[in-house]
């Protein structure tokens, strides 16, 4: 037989009993749930929108800040370099420098007494030799870069001249010396009494007054020195770093004078 309910429907309990208000509560429920999710979700990306804004505000005032530090800078660089360079080439020109004054003091004190001297050039590049009458350093001179000494003179036969190399070669720096000429008079040309008594007179006079004399030329390099730095180089450095410098001065200025507006 099938069973049947005789409860009124209205008094039904359980899974039998209907539904009093229908579907639409459950509804407004799930869309209330919806927006609520949605206001969130748009809460959280406004909020992340204004702290990225804020960052890219942060970023670019920071950015700003360095540039104009930088700029003030730019100017403390310039002088600097410009320090530097000089600091180089006055360091260049005082390495350039030579000691004539001690190899004139150690050529006093090798001298031989049968060597005596008629003229003498010191010269610290082949641009400035050959100043001094009767300096004879020619072609030899020209190919020493650094410092040397053109010397003219007479000694007692080529022995006194050999011994005069060998002594020369004592002073400290001397690399090389080179014998330009070294020769003893004609026969008959060096008589006593005649035109070269005196023991050489000035401008390189002949300083032979006797046949065994040896009249020598010859050249004392010192290779080891440093090249003095040429007055043109030197003067082109100083037209380079003029406008530098001015610009330097006049960045400085502009850069006191803002910070001071």
């Amino acid at each position: 037989m099938r069973p049947v309910n005789l409860i009124p429907p209205d008094q039904r309990h359980g899974s039998q009993s209907p539904l009093r208000t229908g579907p639409i509560p459950y509804i407004v429920l799930g869309g209330l749930v919806a927006l609520l999710v949605g206001v969130a979700v748009l809460v959280m990306t406004s909020n992340q929108i204004s702290e990225r804004k804020d960052e890219i505000v942060t970023l670019r005032r920071e950015d700003r800040a360095a540039q104009e530090r930088a700029e003030r800078l730019a100017a403390y660089v310039q002088l600097t370099e410009l320090r530097q360079q000089r600091v180089e080439t006055i360091s260049s020109l005082a390495d350039s420098r030579f000691d004539w004054e001690r190899v004139m003091r150690e050529m006093s004190k090798i001298l031989p007494s049968d060597v005596w001297l008629t003229s003498l050039d010191a010269s610290a590049s082949p641009e400035a030799g050959g100043s001094s009458e009767g300096s004879s350093g020619g072609g030899m001179r020209g190919s020493i870069a650094g410092p040397a000494l053109e010397i003219n003179g007479c000694a007692k036969g080529q022995e006194g001249v050999a011994g005069f190399v060998t002594a020369l070669k004592e002073i400290d720096g001397v690399t090389r010396v080179g014998v330009e000429s070294s020769a003893l008079p004609s026969e008959g040309s060096g008589t006593e009494g005649g035109s070269g008594s005196g023991g050489g007179g000035e401008g390189g006079a002949s300083c032979q007054t006797r046949n065994f004399i040896a009249q020598f030329s010859m050249v004392i390099a010192f290779d080891a020195a440093p090249v003095p730095v040429s007055e043109s180089a030197e003067a082109e450095a100083e037209a380079a770093a003029a406008p530098e410098a001015e610009g330097s001065e006049e960045s400085s200025s502009t850069t006191t004078s803002s910070e001071g507006g």
